[in-house]
């Protein structure tokens, strides 16, 4: 039934293989004899694609149900809901992940030695049930209601540059003199449309698209484009509170505010909640409340509306 499910989730044999770490050969003959017991044929199989059958559709949300109540049989009689163990597929931003998660997981490990997390670091948008992960942080507007998302903290923008930028094109004072400046840029990997920058200030709000010579979609590499004085960027105030006490970037237009980015945790709403996912779900969210520069707090009016970092 596991594997059963994995290939329904995933869409096809192999990638439910990469995900189980079993070989496509076993996955294959797993479902064969599964659909031969039962006497029906739970999927379409072609060269290219494999769907699912009337049949194996019904009796996949039934094997959803099934397994939901082993697990929180085997859960109840175990020490697992106290000392959680197993593989646990978690995907982050790459810059959160630099600046928060990763220098934080000493911490969860102490807590949770048995567990074995698999970290993926990408500011990509992924399918979280087609690419096995069992949760993900993510920051925006959630568009996909197909999740469950736990709210967690908020991202906090400045904007900054690199000394050696600043004494060749001068300091901006005020949000429009950006237009006459290099910035960097920043653009959706899943759309390719570049962000705006905005600014509010004692009632006044300024929204805009700035021209660029340069324009990324990695936070790290967005990052490394202003420590290398290629322009202005705009930045988190974590990552300020990193890279800007040694003098390598210096915050301008300091008395204008952006809006904030919301922080979530998701995970697919039909899928159990199991004790390794809750315990990292709640380590996140102890990790932001105590971080003083992501506490939960009242949100601007208009925030950015994709799921990136």
């Amino acid at each position: 039934m596991e594997v059963f499910v994995q290939v329904v989730d995933a869409g096809g044999f192999t990638r439910a293989s990469e995900n189980l770490q079993l070989p496509k050969a076993t996955v294959s003959t797993l479902v064969a004899a599964l659909e031969s017991t039962l006497s029906v044929k739970l999927l379409h199989r072609t060269t290219r694609q494999v769907s699912v059958t009337a049949d194996g559709a019904a009796y996949y949300e039934r094997c959803l149900r099934i397994l939901s109540d082993v697990k929180d049989a085997e859960e109840s009689l175990s020490r697992s809901r106290l000392s959680p163990s197993g593989r646990l597929r978690v995907d982050a931003p790459t810059g959160l992940s630099a600046e928060l998660l990763v220098p934080a997981l000493p911490s969860f490990f102490e807590l949770y030695p048995d567990i074995q997390l698999e970290l993926g670091c990408s500011d990509r948008i992924i399918d979280l049930i087609e690419e096995g992960v069992d949760c993900a942080v993510r920051g925006g507007q959630l568009s996909d209601s197909s999740l469950i998302a736990r709210r967690v903290g908020l991202l906090n923008f400045v904007t900054c540059a690199a000394p050696s930028y600043l004494q060749r094109y001068g300091v901006p004072a005020h949000p429009r003199d950006l237009e006459r400046h290099r910035c960097v840029n920043y653009f959706s990997s899943k759309s390719g449309k570049i962000y705006n920058w905005d600014y509010t200030r004692d009632g006044e709000r300024i929204e805009m698209t700035l021209p660029g010579h340069i324009a990324l979609n990695d936070s790290n590499a967005y990052l490394q484009a202003g420590l290398a004085g290629l322009g202005i960027i705009m930045m988190t105030d974590v990552q300020l509170a990193s890279h800007g006490r040694d003098g390598r970037l210096v915050q301008v237009l300091e008395d204008w505010v952006t809006d904030p980015l919301p922080i979530h945790v998701v995970y697919p709403q039909n899928r159990h909640l199991s004790a390794k996912v809750r315990v990292f779900v709640e380590w996140v969210a102890d990790l932001m409340v105590s971080h003083p520069q992501m506490r939960l707090r009242p949100l601007a009016a208009s925030l950015p509306q994709e799921l990136t970092v």
